[in-house]
């Protein structure tokens, strides 16, 4: 008899925000919203839990890149996930959505993982273009130098576009934001969940076709919106930075205000 598919709960793990954005930052061009209104950015990872197995999407950042990133940064990802029981040290999977630094800054917490990536966002990162100030100034040399250094290691599993990484999880390279980025869908009881990651940094994002402010291909953007809501067989596709996270979905006992359960 076949075994039943594999069903996965989903975690948003929240490690830090940042109080001081304005809508001006946050989206491409005048939407008909006062650009100085204030807008929080809440910084989040997350877990894919399933018995026997967790799987992380993202690696937030550090304290120690904080110092220089000034956010407001209440404890490094790896210690935040362990307020529901995941030890990062024996994680085997790591989904990296891309490399922009608060993503992948913790990956030295997860010493037995695989980190999946994109192919054409390690091409991009050690690219041409990459040293070009509107690029560059959303990463981490050491961060990018990490990830160089475990492909060596042979830990870094490279894909391109549409790979199953693990019974019920897939990522799909959505690009736009990066050339490389790639959401995440996991096999929920309410059918498929899309975690968008910065492919929709807010819900405005996808669901009012409002591309975010940052990106390398606007094109990119938009077909990214209908890819996610395309794959999400459950109606969710899920902002990756939205601190309506905080609202639309209940708070894990004992961790509110910290951890919440999506699916």
């Amino acid at each position: 008899m076949a075994e039943a598919p594999t069903v996965h709960e989903i975690y948003a793990v929240k490690f830090g925000e940042n109080p001081g954005g304005v809508r001006g930052h946050y989206f491409l061009g005048p939407d008909g919203d006062p650009q100085d209104e204030r807008m929080r950015l809440d910084y989040f990872v997350w877990a894919i839990r399933s018995p026997g197995q967790d799987i992380v999407l993202d690696a937030g950042f550090t304290a120690a890149t904080n110092r220089t990133r000034h956010r407001d940064h209440w404890e490094d990802p790896s210690a935040a996930l362990a307020r529901i029981g995941v030890d990062a040290a024996s994680v085997p999977i790591v989904i990296l959505s891309h490399l922009h630094y608060d993503h992948c800054g913790d990956l030295d917490a997860f010493g037995a993982a695989t980190f999946v990536l994109q192919e054409d966002e390690m091409a991009f990162w050690t690219g041409r273009f990459a040293p070009r100030r509107e690029f560059s100034r959303h990463i981490e040399i050491a961060d990018i130098e990490r990830v160089i250094r475990l492909n060596f290691a042979g830990r870094v599993r490279m894909v391109d576009g549409l790979h199953e990484v693990a019974d019920g999880v897939w990522v799909d390279k959505v690009a736009g934001h990066t050339p490389g980025m790639q959401a995440t869908y996991v096999r929920t009881a309410q059918g498929i969940v899309v975690l968008a990651s910065d492919s929709s940094h807010f819900f405005e994002n996808v669901e009012q076709d409002k591309p975010f402010a940052v990106h390398t291909d606007v094109v990119g953007l938009y077909r990214s919106f209908d890819t996610m809501k395309a794959a999400a067989t459950s109606g969710l596709v899920i902002a990756g930075h939205d601190p309506l996270i905080t609202e639309r979905f209940p708070a894990a006992t004992g961790h509110e205000g910290r951890v919440f359960r999506i699916a």
